[in-house]
């Protein structure tokens, strides 16, 4: 009867054993506590060996530790066990290195798994929302604006003989052509012509439009405040610089402001009334004049001054500049997907204007860019690229 009990004692330990035993191994296996509930597991960026099943700091480097995702990335079907299937393992330092089974580095960090979804998606990037939230990740949209901007550059007050004397030639010319015309001498009649054209087209190298060339005619006296301004001229002229690259902002009409050092905190505005059709060779710039306002006889000839052009683009689809990255010559923005995705896309830009580029192409209305944190997301994306280059993994 004792020998009995003994032996039933020791069938109930192992068969409790029995039970510990397999519950261990299937959380091992899978990672799942017998009960079904899953086991939350966080780790730290920069060491992934460290995990813990709660929140907080890193002991290595300090920084916080983020929450392992557990669900397949959006888009993915998992498999019937549930489980991605994993192409290969990358060296987390060195994405070139690879390996066909789980393995550590130097450094005692895992190798990284590469899932099949990943490989397939080169172009796209998956980052978690909390580790959106670790790396400052902010986005913002790409809509249709009224582009309006301001060009800042350096001018002088005109003290141009050379164009008085140019336009005294032209009316001269326009005077004689009159009184020639009607004659005996067709020859006369042809020089007086020719003199007049040749006039014109020296008024025009020397910045004046056609428009003003009419005017002058009609006129039929020369601007004197290109010269020396009289004491009941209310204008005068200023000429400014402005880059090759400004060329297309600048329009005949448009509205400009001057500042001189001599009067400060005094604005005189004027506008632009001709743009030189040639540009100079030496500094790659192109001169303006402008009429500005003179009423105290303020501004005087070859005074130096500070300019300010203003220029309007109208509605254009616009896209924040800091979304922008300058990669050689092509510029790269980052679209916000759905759950987590970020693709990179090249776009093409136009002018700039109030802290937003002009999109040309690329881009669509009400889409979402990254502006804060994108260079942590091309780092993300290079480290993605580089690992998928190589689908073949080392022997």
């Amino acid at each position: 009867m004792k020998r009995r009990a003994i032996i039933v004692s020791v069938i109930i330990v192992a068969a409790v054993l029995g039970v510990f035993v397999v519950s261990r191994h299937f959380v091992t296996r899978t990672g799942i506590p017998a009960s079904g509930t899953a086991k939350e597991v966080y780790y730290c960026p920069m060491h992934p060996n460290y995990t813990s099943d709660r929140p907080g700091d890193c002991p290595i480097c300090g920084m916080s530790l983020v929450k392992r995702e557990t669900g397949p990335p959006a888009g993915e079907k998992p498999t019937k066990t549930g489980e991605r299937k994993i192409l290969y393992y990358r060296n987390p330092m060195n994405p070139e290195v690879t390996s066909p089974v789980p393995m550590k580095d130097q450094m005692g960090m895992d190798y990284v798994p590469v899932y099949e979804q990943e490989a397939a998606n080169s172009a796209m990037v998956y980052i978690s929302p909390a580790k959106q939230q670790l790396i400052g990740v902010k986005k913002g949209k790409v809509q249709k604006r009224n582009l309006a901007g301001q060009i800042l550059t350096v001018g002088r007050v005109a003290y141009d003989p050379a164009l008085f004397v140019a336009q005294e030639e032209y009316l001269q010319a326009v005077r004689f052509n009159g009184t020639s015309q009607g004659g005996d001498s067709n020859y006369r009649d042809e020089q007086s012509g020719q003199l007049v054209n040749a006039v014109i087209r020296k008024l025009i190298l020397l910045g004046m439009s056609e428009e003003e060339i009419s005017a002058l005619r009609k006129e039929g006296k020369p601007q004197q405040n290109l010269y020396l301004p009289g004491k009941n001229d209310r204008d005068i002229w200023v000429y400014a610089n402005i880059y090759e690259y400004e060329a297309g902002l600048v329009k005949t009409g448009g509205s400009i402001e001057v500042e001189a050092t001599a009067y400060p905190g005094q604005s005189f505005k004027g506008t632009i009334v001709s743009v030189a059709p040639v540009l100079d060779a030496t500094t790659r710039s192109l001169k303006v004049r402008a009429l500005v306002e003179n009423p105290e006889n303020k501004l005087k000839p070859e005074m130096f001054v500070n300019v300010k052009i203003n220029y309007g683009l109208g509605e254009k689809l616009a896209v924040p500049e800091d979304a922008v990255m300058h990669a050689g010559t092509r510029d790269i923005v980052f679209v916000a997907g759905a759950n987590g995705h970020f693709e990179s896309r090249v776009v093409k830009l136009g002018h700039k204007a109030e802290g937003y580029y002009e999109v040309l192409e690329g881009l669509a209305e009400n889409e979402e860019v990254v502006t804060s944190g994108n260079f942590l997301i091309d780092s993300e994306s290079k480290l993605n690229a580089g690992f998928n280059k190589s689908a073949e993994p080392n022997k």
